[in-house]
């Protein structure tokens, strides 16, 4: 268990990877408190990994990736019902973020009558409108697809560089949506 204390720092690497400072709350269970301080430590960056796993992804940072370095871990509060220990903790992190008007990659891997969905690093619901596909054509069957005029097709397993419109943080999925299109110079299928 954790709490988000503060974002103290946030410094852009290209266009959508985030390194980020951090200050979590980790809760060690009474049980797992050992009197020797190396055991206690790696009970607390066990945990700070185990909660940072299951945070995902938060509306300001993206999604989590990789926890990079742990720069201190403060003294532990008791909390006086349970006995389990509060420990602050100070750590670096990358995240993933879609920006509006960045450009990206990802892989179909949905056709619909009216689009497609991609997926680019940890986000799976980025969505390209027919519409924001300019002389494709929708053409149906066992494995649909989209065509143009060039015989250039978007089908599953094929790689997309877009333009990103809008996203969207879903709070209780812990997820992101984009919208997508291909609408200016240099977009569409690359492999």
């Amino acid at each position: 268990m954790f709490t988000q204390r503060v974002d103290r720092s946030l410094q852009i690497w290209g266009n959508m990877y985030l390194k980020s400072q951090l200050s979590w709350n980790v809760v060690i269970h009474a049980e797992n408190l050992d009197a020797k301080g190396l055991m206690l430590k790696k009970a607390i960056i066990i945990q700070l990994l185990d909660d940072f796993a299951a945070k995902k992804a938060m509306k300001n940072l993206g999604y989590f990736l990789a926890l990079t370095t742990v720069e201190r871990i403060g003294e532990g509060k008791v909390r006086q019902h349970s006995g389990d220990v509060l420990f602050p903790v100070d750590f670096s992190c990358i995240t993933f973020k879609i920006f509006p008007g960045e450009i990206l990659e990802g892989v179909v891997h949905k056709i619909l009558k009216h689009g497609v969905f991609l997926r680019s690093g940890p986000s799976e619901k980025i969505y390209l409108s027919h519409q924001k596909m300019a002389d494709y054509q929708y053409v149906p069957g066992e494995n649909p697809f989209f065509r143009n005029d060039k015989s250039s097709k978007i089908e599953k397993g094929v790689v997309v560089r877009f333009v990103v419109i809008g996203e969207k943080y879903v709070e209780a999925e812990k997820d992101f949506q984009a919208v997508v299109s291909l609408e200016g110079d240099y977009l569409g299928p690359i492999s």
